[in-house]
């Protein structure tokens, strides 16, 4: 799962999108119950990196979202990925950020944690670090529910992290750190609004299996327990 890069401005993302006509035969361009975002894509921070992991490891990760509560249940196995997240959203590294990438097809997950919602930051002062608690190479290698990091290729660990919302097969190279609790319906209506990107030959936008959630889903604040 490579990083995705969003080539449209996260203005579009904040408003309500209108470059798709919605009517009646057509399907829902929002989620119901979600706030409209206040959020404005961000440099990411620059914060000390952990260099082991904590003596005693964090638990849980309550995600405050536009859309209600999304909930993770934190895993032991995955020490470092735990620690290094949970620094991360104590120092409100992941408020007022956005999930910036949705896949609808082929495999299933709302990707998070980059500030500028470009898919391609990370907290700016650290070095990727190494996987942990890799799944085998086998179908649904990571099923409904799953929270993983995301990653360009080996020892690039960073912010980015993905929630599985269906069973995904996938290479078994992306660190499991945790399992949502709470959430899942949530998801699951964001899929079928689905995704988005823009022709950048018309400005206009269209669906699409991979791209920007046509809902936006606005991180306002993050708790660890």
């Amino acid at each position: 799962m490579k990083k995705l890069t969003v080539i449209i401005s996260l203005a579009i993302a904040a408003t309500s999108f209108t470059y798709i006509p919605a009517t009646a035969a057509e399907r829902p361009t929002s989620v119901a119950g979600c706030k409209k975002p206040t959020s404005q894509a961000h440099q990411p921070a620059s914060l000390k990196q952990p260099t082991a992991p904590d003596k005693t490891l964090a638990k849980t990760m309550v995600f405050n979202t536009n859309c209600g509560v999304i909930s993770i249940s934190l895993n032991s196995a995955a020490p470092q990925t735990v620690t290094n997240m949970s620094t991360l959203a104590r120092a409100k590294y992941f408020d007022g950020s956005f999930c910036h990438r949705l896949t609808t097809e082929g495999i299933f997950v709302l990707q998070c944690g980059d500030p500028s919602a470009q898919g391609n930051g990370s907290p700016g002062t650290w070095k990727g670090y190494k996987e942990e608690n890799l799944p085998k190479d086998t179908a649904n290698n990571y099923p409904v529910g799953t929270v993983a990091m995301a990653n360009a290729g080996p020892g690039t660990n960073g912010s980015q992290f993905f929630l599985v919302y269906k069973n995904t097969t996938l290479p078994p190279n992306y660190t499991i750190w945790g399992k949502i609790t709470a959430g899942l319906p949530l998801m699951l209506r964001m899929q079928k609004v689905g995704a988005y990107k823009v022709d950048q030959a018309s400005g206009k936008g269209y669906y699409t299996g991979d791209g920007l959630p046509l809902q936006p889903l606005e991180i306002k604040s993050v708790i660890v327990r």
